[in-house]
Formats: structure tokens, C-alpha cells, sequence
């Protein structure tokens, strides 16, 4: 049985993921066209949380989960870790005694319980008066009615969470009228600032990862690179030389690693590399995204029969947020790299070779679950195997960024 789930990252104040919603193809119940409802959304549950592995999509976060009202009345959510779920109550449940005793059982037994897309009512008191988190959506209000509401939900012992937060002033308005936690695409986007120049270290990076990226790479001017950022050097070699490798004798230099791993995995683990020296003055997970989109481009790549072109489907997911950290336009930051025609124009929008295949990850990591199936077509990639790639990017990016920090810390 085919599932489809993808995950946004939840932040704190200080832009630290502290959970993940998992968006599931086309919710817990309407996916399947079954006469038991009940079954199917147990299925779904054991299918796509326990089969796909929880920590494998969440990195051991909790997981923010949306519950219809039978899923809800009929307690399959205890198939879930209570101390790493939290129960999202769609906006449609109506708090009726039977949602309401629900609900108790579901804070007696040590889940979480959030409200979402909330727009308050005086009726909705008695959830409120049981909710830990209320998430208000950015996109459905303008900012008066958000001032309002938060006004109104401070009188509550709540959290609160804006979601489908697009951009940094939405993000800075929502510190400043409490919110605690956020969620959207602002993280993704630049910050640009008028005559703001790249710092010297991310120009450093970005000449890095144009040296590993030319057609013909040049060791010499690698190393030359490489030695005018001497972080970047250490972090390259301990990365190298960490338990993810798995050498029996340790890596002393760029020129003996080429030597070790070929020159495609060198270009792709020195890039790897330098886009987390990029991002280190921005949210850990934009680099986590990035790395997402690398591997699932890459694979998907592979499954549209395009396996020799495998580098570039990299590249390409590996750059994709290149404006937003170095905060610059994205066709100015690539301006400052050497990659492909290609490249270029799929992530501009222009006519691509690599353009069907960047559109799939796209639109499933948004979790536009209606569109995809076109998507998958475009691109000559079966349909069935996204769940599975994706899950594997997510289990690689965690694991690869992970390995960095302790690896590769300058």
C-alpha cells in the first residue's frame, strides 16, 4: 500500500527545529477508498510512521501529526509514542462532548494536543481550556486579526504557533506578539539587503565549490582555494577522516582523498562540505533541506534514467537555497559559482533537461500531493517509488549533517 508523507521543519525563537509536521498524501483518511475508515487510517498510521521509521523522518523531534475526528474518537493514535507525538486537531472538529472526552484521553495518556488553524469562537473554550499549543495560520489573516487573536489567546495557558510564515517580517511580527514557535518557507528565503556584501569566509566557499564543479578540476587551484580558508581545509580533512568513511588509515590531504574516493565523490562530498561553512550564520535546517534536495534529486535522477547526468541532480538540489544563504538574489549568488547551463536554467525557471526532475522534489516536499502524480509523469519516474527515495534522502541528509558538526568543526 503506496503512502506518501513529507515534513516541515517547526522552529523555536531561535530558529532551532524542535519538531516536524508530517504531511500526509491527501490526509489519514480520504487516501484510501476503503468502506472502513477506521482501518484504513490505522493503516496509514502503521504504514507511514511505524514502516517508514519515526525517527527516520523526524531525527527523534516530536512530530506534529494532523487527527481527523475518528481517528481522534477511536484512539488509533496510541499506536504513537506519546512523548514524541503531538495530536493536531483539524480546524473542522467541532467541540462536541465526544471530541471533548477525546481529548482528555488524550492528555491522560501523555500526548500533546494542539489546535490547528484556529479562529476563535467562544464555543471553542473547553478545547482551549485543554490545548498545549494553538497554531494560527499567517496566510488565512491580516495582521490586525493575528494581533487580535494573540491578544486573546494570551489569556490562555497556550503556546502558540504560526504556521505558513513566508517571510522574515511576518516571522519578526510573530516574536514580537509572543509566539514561541513557526513554520513556513521564511527560513528558505533571502534576506537582501541593499549594498550588504558577501562575507569574505562565504566568498571562500562559494569559489571552493566553483573549483569542484568545472568540467576539469584542477588540483592546483583547488588546494590554492583551499588554503586561503584554513577552515575549510580542517573541516574537509576531519569530515574525511571521520567514522562515516570508515578508512583503515587516515586522510593527510586533498590531493590523497581524490586518490581514495575518485574525483565524482570528491566534487560531491567537498561541496557537501562547503555549503554547511555557508550556512553556519543561518538555521541549521536550511542546510538540512539543501542536503534533502541533493540526495532526493539525485536519486530521482537515477529513477528518470538519467544516472550519468547524477552529479548535477546533486549539484542542482545542493544550490537551490544558495540565495538564501548567502542572502543575495538567486541568479546574483549563482552568478558567483560555476555550474551548468542546466542547472542554471532549472533553477530559474527556464527550459531544462534537469527541470521535470526538480519539479518532483518540489512539489513533494510541499506536499502538493494533487500534483504530483503529473509531476512523476513529466519526468518518466514511477510514482510508487517517491515514498522510498524520499524517506532515504531524509535518513541521508540527517545523517551526513550530523556527522559534520562532530567531523568537521572548525
Amino acid at each position: 500500500m503506496d503512502v506518501f508523507v513529507a515534513r516541515q521543519p517547526i522552529f523555536d525563537r531561535d530558529t532551532n527545529v524542535v519538531a516536524y509536521e508530517l504531511l500526509f498524501r491527501s490526509g489519514m483518511e480520504n487516501y484510501f477508498n476503503h468502506d472502513n475508515a477506521d482501518e484504513a487510517s490505522s493503516r496509514v498510521i502503521d504504514g507511514s510512521l511505524l514502516g517508514f521509521g519515526l525517527d527516520k523522518l523526524t531525527g527523534g523531534k516530536r512530530a506534529f501529526i494532523n487527527f481527523t475526528r475518528r481517528v481522534l474518537v477511536d484512539q488509533l493514535y496510541v499506536l504513537l509514542p506519546p512523548e514524541r507525538t503531538v495530536v493536531e486537531l483539524l480546524e473542522d472538529i467541532e467541540p462536541v462532548p465526544e471530541v471533548l472526552a477525546a481529548c482528555a484521553d488524550v492528555k491522560d495518556q501523555g500526548f500533546t494536543l494542539a489546535l490547528d488553524d484556529f479562529e476563535y469562537h467562544p464555543r471553542f473554550e473547553p478545547l482551549l481550556a485543554m490545548a498545549d499549543i494553538v497554531k494560527v495560520d499567517f496566510m488565512q489573516s491580516d495582521a490586525d486579526g493575528r494581533r487580535r487573536l494573540s491578544e486573546i489567546l494570551s489569556q490562555h495557558d497556550t503556546e502558540l504557533l504560526a504556521e505558513k510564515v513566508e517571510t522574515r517580517d511576518e516571522f519578526a511580527e510573530a516574536l514580537e506578539a509572543g509566539y514561541s514557535m513557526f513554520q513556513g518557507y521564511f527560513f528558505c528565503k533571502p534576506e537582501v539587503v541593499t549594498n550588504k556584501e558577501i562575507p569574505g569566509f562565504k566568498l571562500n566557499y562559494m569559489r571552493f565549490i566553483q573549483e569542484v564543479n568545472r568540467a576539469e578540476m584542477s588540483l592546483d587551484r583547488l588546494e590554492e582555494v583551499i588554503q586561503q580558508e584554513l577552515s575549510l581545509s580542517v573541516k574537509l580533512l576531519r569530515y574525511l577522516n571521520s567514522a562515516w568513511f570508515g578508512w583503515k588509515y587516515g586522510v593527510d590531504s586533498i590531493r590523497h582523498a581524490i586518490r581514495l574516493l575518485g574525483e565524482r565523490q570528491i566534487r560531491k562530498w567537498a561541496s557537501l562540505v562547503a555549503m554547511t561553512g555557508l550556512g553556519d550564520d543561518k538555521p541549521a535546517e536550511l542546510v538540512v533541506t539543501s542536503l534533502v534536495r541533493a540526495r532526493f534529486c539525485e536519486l530521482l535522477g537515477i529513477e528518470a534514467g538519467m544516472e550519468e547526468r547524477g552529479m548535477e541532480f546533486f549539484l542542482l538540489g545542493l544550490v537551490s537555497l544558495l540565495d538564501a544563504l548567502v542572502d543575495r538574489p538567486l541568479e546574483e549568488a549563482l552568478g558567483e559559482i560555476h555550474v551548468s547551463d542546466d542547472i542554471r536554467n532549472a533553477l530559474l525557471g527556464s527550459d531544462s533537461p534537469l527541470t521535470p526532475v526538480y519539479s518532483v522534489v518540489q512539489t513533494y516536499e510541499r506536499g502538493e500531493w494533487a500534483m504530483l502524480p503529473a509531476a512523476a509523469g513529466a519526468a518518466g519516474i514511477n510514482e510508487d517509488e517517491l515514498a522510498k527515495l524520499y524517506g532515504h534522502s531524509v535518513e541521508w541528509a540527517d545523517a551526513a549533517f550530523g556527522g559534520i558538526p562532530a567531523a568537521a568543526a572548525a
